[in-house]
């Protein structure tokens, strides 16, 4: 691990912006993706959440946050670029449903879940060891809501899907964390209050669960689900998969809500 005063410093030049994420690389959700699910979240959280996350974070929302986990892979350390790394993440080979028992030892997305959210509850954890705590569990939870972070093993969650989307070379996974969102053009502001407006509190209701097996199971279920059968897609898959993109995103900042509600309840 980091020391607290080097996570400190990290920390800070994530919010400050001085590292720039690789596009290529396999993030969940993009940029506009983590942050719609942060500020979605921001509006379902406890008070006592919200004194609590203010104490770590005085200046910065969740959806500021919510992206410094992909930030901070262009760092050069071995914290970042190598123990970190793979933890946006799990494994469910088709057929099968996640079990904690098949984790790597390197770890993945549920592990490192559990890990810092004992932190994150842990009263001896320093300022900064909680600080990171919250800026991987905001990340993570966004992560397991995007269906190819559930990825079935054979092809590093559809990056090795090379796919013409819209006309432009991409691949299946890029299309997931960003391609279609940012195909709308619109701020991650304007995706929240437009995806707000449609939450009722019956599905916000529905949503509520906070155990991440829940989460990883929907994903796998959707999953298998979003290979096209044809390598140039453009409206008509949009059409057929932006509605799941908007419901996942919607889902994701619920259960951020709720999970951090629960660890600081």
């Amino acid at each position: 691990m980091l020391s607290n005063h080097r996570l400190k410093t990290l920390a800070q030049l994530a919010l400050l912006g001085l590292f720039i994420t690789n596009s290529g690389s396999a993030f969940g959700w993009g940029q506009t993706g983590h942050r719609v699910t942060g500020e979605i979240a921001e509006n379902h959280l406890s008070a006592k959440a919200k004194r609590q996350i203010t104490e770590l974070y005085p200046s910065e929302s969740l959806a500021e946050i919510s992206t410094l986990m992909d930030e901070m892979r262009s760092h050069p350390s071995k914290f970042w670029q190598k123990t970190a790394n793979p933890w946006h993440y799990v494994t469910v080979p088709e057929g099968t449903v996640y079990h904690i028992e098949h984790a790597p030892p390197e770890g993945d997305a549920f592990t490192a879940l559990q890990t810092y959210t004992a932190t994150l509850k842990d009263p001896e954890a320093s300022l900064d060891d909680k600080r990171l705590a919250l800026m991987i569990i905001v990340h993570l939870i966004g992560d397991l809501h995007q269906p190819l972070h559930a990825g079935n093993g054979n092809d590093r969650g559809g990056n090795d899907i090379k796919v013409e989307f819209f006309r432009e070379n991409s691949n299946l996974h890029r299309v997931w964390d960003s391609g279609m969102i940012d195909g709308q053009q619109l701020s991650y502001t304007e995706w929240t209050a437009w995806l707000i407006q449609k939450m009722t509190p019956n599905m916000v209701a529905e949503w509520r669960d906070p155990d991440p097996v829940t989460w990883i199971e929907e994903s796998t279920e959707l999953r298998d689900g979003l290979y096209p059968e044809d390598d140039k897609i453009s409206w008509q898959y949009q059409y057929q998969h932006l509605p799941t993109v908007k419901k996942r995103l919607q889902m994701a900042g619920v259960r951020i809500a709720v999970y951090l509600n629960e660890v600081f309840k």
